[in-house]
């Protein structure tokens, strides 16, 4: 019979566990503080530790390391009552296997309970450091967003390539940052590659770098991005926009951590790990025959996948007042209330440009703003349209809103007029790369005026 320790102060909590457990089959313990709790550890050795981080005293956290430390080490589950990504990240990097809310859902803490006490007793993972370096603002009580805070801990643990997928402005370089900034890395640099914004035929040696003569213009040698990130995080962002001359160089440097820079006689050793993105579906490029198969296997170890923010509604509160704190700090304002009206329009909106384009609404809303409120005028007429008292005035509550193609199409061209057809400043406003953008405008039929120029990578 496996034997399981419960560690939480709430004493109708761990007794609830505690008789489920049981009846599950499970020899089950109870202990309501730190100093308890490993005593039982010590004395009975169980299988699998349920940890509470809270508690008076010392808490889970503290108690963690010294449970992991035990002869055999058991298998622990972390249980909270508070929604908090750092702390998340910091009980997966010190050894917990998993993360769970409560209240408790019990389905997930069996499925929870069965992956662990059904392993084969592979070795445990090592936690590289507790340090979780700087502090990114990734907020969600969602249970999408609580898997990612989960898997930003345990990949943090390892160098291990990880692929960051979902739509643009969902987050993915908060997540490679918060890998990173979590890592035995974190003290060595992080750099950024947009692989859409840079021409293809600079890429190679923006990546790479090049040597003294290597083309024309180089008139002196210059180290690449891989080369700056050595010893820390390199963050390819919109790989899937890479040309198949750029994806084959970029398995070289995953199969055989070296590149060479343009001119170079000798490689150089590739001493970063790399962190992907992409917003489009590397799965359905292969294929199309856009992407390289052995390239999308080995950038994708791990998946991370963001989900888009119209899928997670419940993350919306906790979003805007993170948001609103940094922007308030930024603008020096003091917005201090938001109508019940600002927050309804929030909610029935599908928010294509996602966390990007919310805090670009609030953004402008709270620049526009004269006093100390967010009020449903401050707007934009899209958003404003969803309020059933603004929606009053037409024939139906549904009158004026049209498709979400429409709505898409109709955004994507007052931007580009609002930037004067400026295809940097709008993809920079939708959170889009310069392809994506060229796309929709073909795709929606969205064609400049007569005398702007077409898009010439200046414009």
């Amino acid at each position: 019979m496996s034997r399981i320790l419960v560690v939480d102060d709430d004493q109708a909590s761990a007794r609830t566990l505690q008789l489920h457990l049981r009846a599950q089959g499970f020899d089950t313990t109870v202990a309501h503080d730190a100093g308890g709790g490993l005593a039982a550890a010590t004395a009975l050795h169980p299988q699998l530790v349920i940890l509470d981080i809270r508690m008076p005293g010392r808490s889970g956290l503290e108690l963690l390391p010294d449970l992991k430390a035990l002869q055999p080490s058991p298998h622990v589950i972390m249980i909270t009552a508070f929604h908090d990504m750092d702390t998340t990240i910091e009980a997966m990097q010190q050894g917990a296997e998993d993360y769970i809310h409560k209240p408790v859902d019990i389905d997930e803490l069996d499925a929870a309970v069965a992956r662990l006490l059904g392993a084969d007793g592979a070795d445990q993972l090592v936690p590289t450091n507790d340090s979780a370096g700087g502090r990114f603002q990734m907020v969600g009580r969602s249970r999408a967003m609580k898997e990612v805070f989960k898997t930003i801990g345990l990949v943090a643990r390892s160098n291990t390539t990880v692929l960051i997928s979902g739509e643009s402005g969902t987050g993915k370089e908060l997540v490679a940052r918060a890998i990173h900034n979590a890592s035995a890395h974190a003290d060595g640099p992080f750099v950024a590659v947009n692989c859409a914004a840079v021409v293809e035929s600079l890429l190679e040696s923006d990546l790479f770098g090049h040597e003294k003569g290597a083309f024309t213009g180089a008139v002196g040698r210059q180290p690449g991005k891989f080369a700056l990130a050595e010893g820390g995080t390199i963050f390819l962002d919109e790989v899937g926009e890479m040309s198949p001359a750029m994806q084959a160089k970029l398995l070289r440097v995953l199969q055989y951590k070296e590149f060479t820079p343009l001119g170079a006689k000798s490689p150089s050793h590739a001493d970063a790990r790399i962190i992907a993105a992409t917003n489009v579906a590397l799965d359905q490029r292969v294929a199309q025959g856009l992407f390289r198969e052995d390239l999308y296997y080995r950038l994708q170890v791990v998946n991370v996948h963001l989900p888009p923010l119209r899928e997670r509604p419940e993350d919306l509160e906790d979003l805007v007042q993170t948001l609103l704190a940094r922007i308030n700090k930024e603008l020096r304002s003091a917005i201090t209330h938001i109508d019940q009206a600002v927050f309804d329009c929030f909610a029935d909106y599908r928010w294509p440009g996602n966390v990007r384009e919310l805090e670009n609404v609030l953004l402008k809303a709270v620049a526009l703003s004269a006093g100390h409120a967010l009020t449903l005028d401050l707007l934009p007429p899209e958003l404003q349209v969803l309020n059933g008292q603004s929606a009053a005035s037409t024939p139906t509550a549904t009158a004026g809103l049209g498709s979400l193609a429409e709505m898409e199409r109709n955004h994507v061209a007052r931007v580009l007029r609002a930037t004067h057809w400026h295809r940097g400043e709008a993809c920079e406003i939708l959170g889009i790369s310069r392809p994506r953008l060229r796309r929709m405008m073909r795709d929606y039929g969205i064609v400049p005026p007569q005398g702007v120029a077409e898009d010439n990578g200046e414009n």
